[in-house]
């Protein structure tokens, strides 16, 4: 069965701030891939390693809000950096939320965050991904190749985890 991919765009009222998400539906539990995504996030260049070259902790801890991270990545062919800082985590409903704060992004983007929940279903669960940004100007494009690379990572990590790779 092909992963469910839903993208949408919104403009909110009164603000230049936009967002576009995606949700993508696999086997994994929403528990392992929440704790990849929150807590073991320095496996993600060895479980994605087409796109996350590298990623190093530079203020706190792994899965603790306010931890600075900082990402070297592959974007459309070029190497990229992006320090970015976790700005919000709830472990209830397994969301986190990486708020951009340097990096190659920031030359297109005023701001940019990244938030991602895992919802468990019956036998499944969906990985929700949003991303909210702002253009530094109108001519700028949205962000759809980043929202894929997100959903990209989803699909990389349920097949990590239900191969047994882990």
């Amino acid at each position: 069965m092909l992963p469910l991919m839903v993208v949408q765009e919104l403009s909110m009222a009164h603000s230049q701030l936009q967002m576009i998400e995606a949700t993508v539906s696999i086997k994994a539990s929403a528990e392992q891939v929440y704790d990849v995504i929150c807590n073991k996030t320095h496996q993600i260049p060895k479980i994605f390693p087409e796109k996350a070259l590298s990623v190093e902790i530079l203020k706190g801890a792994w899965g603790t809000e306010g931890s600075v991270l900082f990402w070297n990545y592959l974007h459309e062919g070029k190497v990229c950096v992006a320090k970015e800082v976790i700005e919000g985590i709830d472990k209830k409903n397994n969301k986190i939320a990486f708020k951009v704060i340097e990096g190659d992004i920031l030359g297109y983007y005023k701001s940019f965050k990244f938030v991602m929940q895992v919802i468990p279903k019956e036998n499944r669960s969906m990985v929700h991904s949003v991303v909210e940004y702002e253009k530094l100007k109108d001519d700028i494009p949205d962000p759809h190749s980043l929202l894929q690379s997100t959903v990209d990572l989803t699909k990389k990590i349920n097949a990590y985890l239900t191969q047994g790779c882990n």
